[in-house]
């Protein structure tokens, strides 16, 4: 394990680097960009085609419109905000009963089962009445603090519905089922970074030569930027005030995806509670002003990587990510200055 070997004053939402201008003299390039909104966020895409001659190359509005229609089914699948999305329907469905689901929804929990046993149970996806317990979630908006924190009863009664061995996911047909009454998903730690996936593989499908997709600070690029440079993106510091880039990422075919806690906290009483929230125990983490960012090959496993590793925290994340070859940045908060460490195969994105 190796840190950074820097402490910086300020750290993490991907923002976006670099010019589009073609500087490969002689070839003929088709830049485009597009910004718009899903799953509670927003997104934007940059990218840009090779023109060779007798290839009609889809318009922006074209490439838009196609996208739009891809993030809206998502949403009507995996969204706990639509009261008719199929896990909506799912999580209000009674246990012991398979319930038909889209083959997407079906794989983005077999791969959220996948990553709760692979870290430990650090990613749990059927955290929701924990959220809403400590005040968040899809019924509070993040808005309404509990009086104080929950007792260790409170906490207790709602941890029988949290964890993912309640759940079953079956292929053919697609399919889930839950064994306890009470059990719900929410793949809002996996949907963003699959979501990302699945817009590069359909961009990639109209003929892009290189394009770079961000959901909600959540990031993939295909290919490279039209003057034959890696996507560049930077990392901001972990404070809810001020944005301030603090590190760049190069990637080529890779993604990047970051969890924090200092965006979505409550404060009562004196306390401060953070949105992050260990399942295995039921208590939020103390609120420090911390990041996890990932980089990999799916946005998919960096999105729920940076939420498992953030709920590890530095010190076991850090060890976690040399055991399983995983590349990651971790920001904290420590007396006003930020605390940058890393696994060792993040500094290949740094290069």
């Amino acid at each position: 394990m190796r840190s950074c070997d820097r402490i910086i004053l300020l750290a993490s939402v991907a923002l976006w680097l670099g010019c589009d201008r073609p500087d490969n003299v002689g070839q003929r390039f088709n830049t485009f960009q597009f910004a718009g909104r899903t799953m509670g966020t927003t997104y934007r895409i940059k990218g840009w085609f090779q023109e060779s001659p007798g290839t009609k190359l889809p318009n922006r509005a074209t490439l838009q419109q196609q996208v739009d229609r891809l993030l809206g089914r998502m949403n009507a699948q995996m969204s706990t905000y639509l009261p008719d999305s199929e896990l909506s329907q799912f999580n209000a469905a009674p246990a012991g009963q398979w319930f038909s689901v889209s083959p997407e929804t079906a794989f983005v929990v077999t791969e959220a089962i996948k990553y709760h046993k692979l870290t430990n149970g650090a990613l749990d996806v059927t955290i929701g009445p924990l959220l809403r317990l400590w005040g968040f979630g899809t019924q509070t908006g993040g808005r309404s603090p509990p009086p104080h924190p929950p007792d260790q009863e409170r906490l207790r009664a709602v941890l029988q519905y949290v964890g993912c061995g309640h759940l079953q996911v079956r292929a053919d047909p697609p399919a889930l089922q839950k064994d306890v009454e009470g059990v719900e998903i929410d793949l809002s730690s996996l949907a963003k970074g699959y979501a990302v996936d699945q817009v590069v593989a359909l961009l990639r499908h109209q003929g892009v030569t290189g394009v770079m997709v961000e959901i909600g600070g959540e990031v993939r690029t295909a290919g490279h930027r039209p003057d034959g440079t890696a996507w560049r993106i930077g990392i901001e510091n972990p404070v809810p005030y001020g944005r301030k880039v603090v590190h760049v990422v190069q990637l080529r075919d890779n993604a990047l995806a970051t969890s924090g806690d200092y965006r979505n906290f409550q404060q009562s009483h004196g306390e401060t509670f953070s949105h992050i929230i260990d399942p295995r125990t039921g208590q939020s983490l103390p609120t420090q002003g911390a990041s996890v960012t990932v980089c990999g090959t799916s946005c998919l496993e960096a999105d729920a990587l940076a939420t498992a590793l953030l709920v590890m925290g530095a010190e076991r994340g850090l060890v976690w990510c040399e055991q399983n070859s995983v590349a990651a940045l971790f920001l904290t908060l420590k007396a006003g200055k930020v605390v940058e460490q890393c696994s060792p195969l993040f500094l290949r994105y740094t290069r």
